[in-house]
């Protein structure tokens, strides 16, 4: 289930930028890699030690 959530967000932010200025440019890579990495966290296991 992550990774089809994980494939979903990465066909909607795409390869290419949608803005045109740089500042809305470094926003939007901004909000990107943040979608990215919480969806990576979701998916990735926690280990416990036990003894």
């Amino acid at each position: 289930m992550a990774e089809a959530d994980i494939s979903h967000w990465k066909r909607v932010v795409g390869d290419g930028l949608r803005s045109q200025t740089d500042g809305r440019q470094a926003t939007e890579v901004a909000i990107a890699a943040d979608v990215l990495n919480r969806m990576l966290e979701l998916g990735r296991p926690e280990y416990v030690r036990i003894a």
